[in-house]
């Protein structure tokens, strides 16, 4: 017998037929002999649905009342899921995250997991039912008011739970057959990856890969949490993604080395915003980035031009969210005269690529054919990060599609064995 955590995604719930389809799918595991608790998410597109609702209502809601609206998504999925696997004659429970033991702290809006208490969860597994636990929500300790965790945060309490649970394994399914070396939307020969390790998945994660949402990989590292990425439209295998330690002695046996790249990563939500003319000096940059850490954005690629020998001034260019970029370019324009700094630009035209892959560390070249690739499609490159098992470039975004199809190709990922399925067309 095992315990096995298994999250299903709205685009896997889009409605009646399909939350039938996943509670046989919950249903025949637990028949199996395993204990069974599920994460989901709302339906289709619920929670964007309620979101435009609350903007009918007013532009800026109160975050605690957003929360408390968002949550209700969640909540239709368990309660209709807990129906349709009871009906099948499984007995099943349904439990918000406050009931589940999810405890945060009292961001609204994007909260974090800070502990998991499921008494209530291990009871009704105790008893031979399945647990079906609304995602994305918690509730913090003091004040016992009721929050969501943000984007991917099923996923997060999936594997928040799985953890809290000493489960086998953290099952994540969406409407892909697993992981794949790319985008199989823009890469219809993309090939599935079989086994990722933690750092591999992460770095695809944070630069824009979205099968998997960065702060569940996160969580499953720092706990050890074993995740198998599967399509709820298929009996595939799927992707694990585990430690090294626990990577499937098949596949250690099938290479002598692992692969030099795992896949190629990209991503439109980012901007970026030039700050014009800064004055090299000592703490220019670290007054202008304290503005910008208390607006609450996370930045993630920096460039400082070299200054002019008779100027002594540097541009600094940052990436971050788009969503982020109009409150980061509001506090910096009220602090311009102080910081000395010329003019900002803005632009929210531009695409990230990121090549990852452990393997790059240990094999030269892998730079050079790269920026080979890319010189070859035409597309120029305007700022470049790396690290350890990663390279990210950022290009026009017009121009990203066909970035990401000539290095997949320049890289020797593209598949042989037809493309790749996207069942239900979002990926999540």
């Amino acid at each position: 017998m095992a315990l096995v955590v298994q999250k299903y995604g709205g685009s896997s719930l889009g409605d009646a037929r399909s939350v039938k389809r996943v509670a046989k799918r919950i249903a025949e595991a637990k028949r199996a002999g395993n204990d069974v608790v599920v994460v989901v998410s709302a339906m289709g597109d619920t929670t964007d649905e309620l979101l435009d609702l609350a903007q009918q209502i007013t532009p800026l809601p109160p975050k605690r009342e957003l929360d408390i609206l968002l949550t209700a998504g969640e909540r239709i999925s368990m309660s209709l899921l807990a129906m349709a696997i009871n009906n099948l004659g499984v007995r099943a429970k349904s439990y918000t995250g406050q009931q589940a033991g999810l405890i945060t702290d009292a961001v609204h809006g994007r909260a974090r997991i800070v502990d998991v208490v499921p008494h209530r969860i291990r009871e009704t597994l105790n008893k031979g039912q399945v647990a079906i636990v609304a995602g994305f929500q918690g509730v913090t300790k003091k004040t016992n008011d009721v929050t969501t965790l943000g984007r991917g945060g099923s996923d997060t309490t999936a594997v928040a739970l799985a953890a809290g649970l000493d489960a086998d394994v953290c099952e994540i399914y969406t409407d892909v057959d697993g992981v794949f070396t790319a985008d199989p939307r823009i890469v219809p020969n993309a090939r599935k990856i079989e086994w990722a390790s933690y750092e591999e998945m992460l770095e695809l994660a944070a630069s824009g890969a979205k099968v998997l949402a960065l702060r569940s990989v996160e969580y499953a590292r720092r706990y050890n949490v074993p995740m198998h990425v599967r399509s709820s439209f298929s009996a595939h295998e799927g992707t694990r993604v585990s430690s090294k330690e626990m990577k499937p002695q098949k596949l250690k046996e099938s290479t002598m080395e692992a692969a030099i790249i795992s896949g190629v990563a990209h991503d439109r939500s980012e901007s970026k915003i030039t700050v014009v003319d800064v004055p090299d000096v000592p703490g220019s940059a670290s007054r202008i980035f304290e503005v910008v850490a208390r607006t609450g954005a996370n930045i993630d690629m920096i460039v400082q031009n070299v200054s002019g020998a008779s100027t002594g001034l540097t541009d600094i260019s940052f990436t971050l969210p788009g969503s982020d970029g109009p409150a980061v370019m509001a506090a910096l324009t009220a602090v311009q005269t102080e910081l000395g700094f010329h003019s900002l630009q803005f632009d929210d035209q531009i695409g990230k690529l990121s090549l990852v892959g452990a393997g790059m560390k240990s094999h030269p070249g892998v730079s050079a054919r790269l920026f080979a690739a890319l010189r070859d499609a035409g597309i120029n490159i305007e700022m470049i990060s790396t690290s350890e098992i990663r390279i990210s470039v950022v290009t026009r975004a017009d121009s990203l599609d066909d970035a990401v199809r000539a290095v997949h190709t320049a890289f020797g990922l593209d598949g042989t064995d037809g493309e790749a399925v996207v069942y239900a067309g979002t990926g999540l």
